[in-house]
């Protein structure tokens, strides 16, 4: 908006303004009125202009599902630039961000354990208190802070030790990712410089799956292959009772004979001491990979029949 512009926004408001013998008087109760409009106007666009330019610790977000549990880790990733780190730059007992700007927030959908501790689903800001043989970490229940201005140890959901270790490379910038995934855990492992620090998150997904096997396979009587498959697979893998998972994969793969269902019915005849019937089963699920065109399964069929000689 130009001054033009401006000025006859400001004549059209006749509680503003007055003319008087061609002379513009205000008024006194609409000064405060005509400073917001001004302000209002021109001030915005100051605010609005601005340069950007790449960040010195650029943000970064990562996910990873464990077990049934999605969680997701958003911070900010510093890096060396020939600074020593720990010891100097993140002194020995003192609270730490755990990277840069604002806080490090975690998320997890459903409620998890840390370390063996149980904690409710829900978001969390890590703070950490590296020393040289061991780090507190902590789950915060404030992610509003920036960095750890005005932590306060109340609003703590968690605070936990590990040891740290010393890496074989060296880490020029802050990195936060996953490792040692199974079914049901995953490790959180924080490297920077030649220090790595990590704890463990589980979730309990037993109790989860049993109940979707109660509710469609076992109080239904399904006959829908897929669930009969997914059932059976879930008991073999856990260690339940082999021969309802035997009498789900028969029945699978007779309503809808594929073959990964007929390596599964091989496994589980491996696993109840069929060996005859795995062989079968095996060659039947390898002939239809072929038909598939699909080389691993044809490889996995191959290398159960060989084991079983």
């Amino acid at each position: 908006m130009n001054l033009h512009d401006f000025c006859k926004l400001i004549k059209g408001k006749s509680d503003l303004i007055e003319i008087h013998n061609k002379k513009m008087v205000m008024k006194a109760h609409s000064l405060p009125t005509y400073f917001l409009i001004f302000f209002l106007l021109f001030g915005y666009q100051s605010i609005a202009q601005q340069i950007d330019m790449p960040q010195a610790s650029p943000s970064a977000k990562i996910a990873q599902k464990i077990g049934l549990t999605d969680v997701t880790v958003s911070y900010s990733r510093p890096s060396t630039k020939g600074r020593k780190i720990f010891g100097e730059l993140v002194p020995y007992g003192s609270i730490w961000r755990t990277g840069a700007n604002g806080a490090t927030v975690i998320n997890f959908s459903t409620d998890v354990k840390i370390e063996g501790q149980a904690v409710p689903k829900g978001q969390y800001a890590i703070y950490s208190i590296p020393n040289k043989n061991t780090w507190t970490v902590i789950l915060s229940k404030n992610t509003k802070l920036w960095g750890a201005i005005g932590y306060n140890p109340e609003e703590d959901q968690l605070r936990f030790e590990v040891a740290p270790s010393k890496t074989k490379n060296n880490y020029e910038t802050f990195e936060i990712n996953f490792t040692n995934l199974t079914d049901t855990g995953a490790d959180l492992s924080m490297k920077w410089e030649q220090t790595s620090a990590k704890f463990h998150i589980s979730m309990d997904a037993d109790p989860i799956v049993m109940a979707q096997i109660k509710e469609y396979v076992l109080d239904q009587d399904t006959d829908n292959p897929n669930l009969l498959y997914e059932a059976s697979s879930y008991y073999l893998n856990t260690g339940r009772d082999l021969n309802k998972a035997y009498e789900w994969i028969q029945e699978s793969v007779e309503n809808d004979p594929k073959y990964w269902a007929y390596h599964l019915k091989a496994k589980i005849e491996v696993a109840l001491g069929l060996k005859t019937e795995a062989v079968e089963s095996a060659k039947e699920s390898m002939e239809l990979a072929e038909e598939a065109q699909n080389p691993d399964y044809v490889g996995l069929n191959q290398r159960l029949i060989r084991s079983l000689k």
